[in-house]
């Protein structure tokens, strides 16, 4: 059972370095070149220490959790529900024992979250699978991306996460009988985005906190489509099958699943807002495949040839490292995060808390690392100012559909203007904010090379 020591007061590095009882005591220490630097907020470091609270033993950073006041607890409550941890906290505290730094109110809402969740993740389970059921009678090749995939090794329980959608990865050439699938069910194409396909059925108009758990809200899919001739294409037949509620659930194979998750954590991460559930997830599947050391040989044999792979998993364990110390072993450090460029580094020190402890709707800090990122040829897939200040409107949350009442689309119409509004003040103050970071940037990098 995981405990707070008391008997001296670590220093922040002592902290970080803190092993997890299931590492090896001999786990490579942070150097200091990867230490922390940026200095942290008390919003911050609260949210820090519930981050810290899913190590073992407890780190004496966590002993903030015993002295939140109301006004805090209501702030580090709501960026619980949109960091994706919340649940996570919830069942922690419940194994370790430790619910009784919790007050009542809060313990309480955590608790009906929890209730509703479980009824949401059933709505959703039933959901995913009568679309697959659909698609096995179709004959489309498929394999479930993310979300219910990532248990065991990510997720212990599926109602202790929170997901938004269904994913799954289709080939190209099967994308009209997917869609017919879909359609059939209900659903509704929304938007498509490169090889990203975003179905909606059911959608509801002002959907609030209160609600945010619970199973009111429509559905949504996307399917990621594979393109043919692609190499990675093979990775659909490397798709392995689970049994999942009385059908058999095609999902990547655990290299790929590995790979997958770690990839869309690290686009999360060159974007506005990045989910810190992300990183918890991916910290676990660590974990979990530790001593794996044939696991961690396939990994890099895999991703051998591609250096987006290596610098991406290389900036999100290195951000995690950041904030919860050692975790990764040297077979998975040693390609990715020892290689990753001085600039690089410096912008996880720097700013990488800003992505993990952010508030909705996030930064425009990200832009310094896509910028540093050029250099390897990852471009980004727009142009700066484009980022900084879009030319276009923002997409309709809500389409709306034949037949609907003059006060429902008078209410799309509010919520839309209310969403253009609170994006136009995003990039006005989120890009004066990036203006003035980019210029300590210049001078916070002379001198880097590597």
């Amino acid at each position: 059972m995981p405990t707070l020591a008391k008997e001296r007061s670590l220093t922040a590095s002592e902290a970080l370095g803190s092993s997890p009882s299931s590492a090896p005591r001999d786990a490579p220490r942070q150097s200091a070149a990867q230490e922390r630097t940026a200095v942290l907020s008390r919003k911050q470091r609260l949210r820090r220490a519930v981050l810290l609270s899913f190590r073992d033993p407890l780190p004496t950073e966590c002993l903030e959790l015993y002295e939140v006041s109301k006004r805090e607890w209501r702030s580090l409550s709501h960026w619980l529900d949109v960091s994706g941890l919340a649940l996570y906290f919830l069942d922690h505290m419940r194994r370790s024992q430790l619910t009784h730094i919790l007050p009542e109110h809060v313990l309480a809402r955590l608790q009906q979250n929890m209730l509703d969740n479980t009824e949401r993740t059933r709505g959703m389970i039933l959901e995913s699978v009568a679309i697959q059921e659909e698609f096995q009678a179709a004959a489309v090749p498929y394999a479930v991306l993310k979300g219910f995939s990532l248990a065991p090794e990510s997720v212990p329980r599926l109602e202790l996460r929170h997901q938004f959608d269904l994913d799954f990865l289709i080939t190209e050439k099967a994308i009209a009988a997917a869609r017919a699938v879909l359609e059939r069910q209900g659903y509704r194409l929304y938007a498509v985005s490169g090889k990203s396909w975003e179905f909606k059925k059911e959608e509801k108009i002002g959907i609030s906190m209160e609600d945010f758990y619970k199973d009111t809200s429509g559905r949504t899919v996307e399917l990621h489509l594979q393109a043919r001739g692609e190499e990675a294409g093979s990775v659909l037949s490397r798709a392995k099958e689970r049994d999942f509620y009385g059908i058999d659930m095609p999902v990547l194979s655990p290299v790929d699943l590995f790979l997958g998750q770690g990839m869309h954590a690290y686009k999360h991460i060159c974007g506005e807002f990045s989910r810190a559930a992300h990183l918890l997830e991916f910290y676990r599947h660590v974990m979990t495949r530790w001593h794996d050391d044939i696991f961690w040989s396939e990994l890099r044999s895999r991703a051998e040839g591609n250096p987006k792979v290596s610098l991406g998993l290389g900036v999100l364990t290195l951000l995690i490292t950041s904030v919860m110390g050692e975790f990764a072993p040297v077979k998975l450090t040693e390609w990715t995060v020892d290689t990753l460029p001085p600039a690089i580094r410096l912008w996880v020190r720097l700013h990488g808390l800003r992505t993990v402890f952010g508030d909705v709707p996030g930064s425009k800090l990200y832009l310094l690392l896509v910028r540093e990122l050029e250099p390897s040829g990852q471009a980004m897939g727009r142009s700066l100012w484009e980022s900084l200040l879009p030319r276009r409107l923002p997409p309709q949350v809500v389409l709306g559909f034949e037949g609907e009442s003059l006060w429902m689309r008078a209410r799309r119409y509010r919520m839309q203007l209310k969403y253009v509004l609170i994006r136009f003040r995003f990039h006005i103050v989120e890009g004066l904010r990036y203006s003035w970071a980019a210029y300590r940037w210049g001078r916070q990098t002379e001198g880097l090379t590597g």
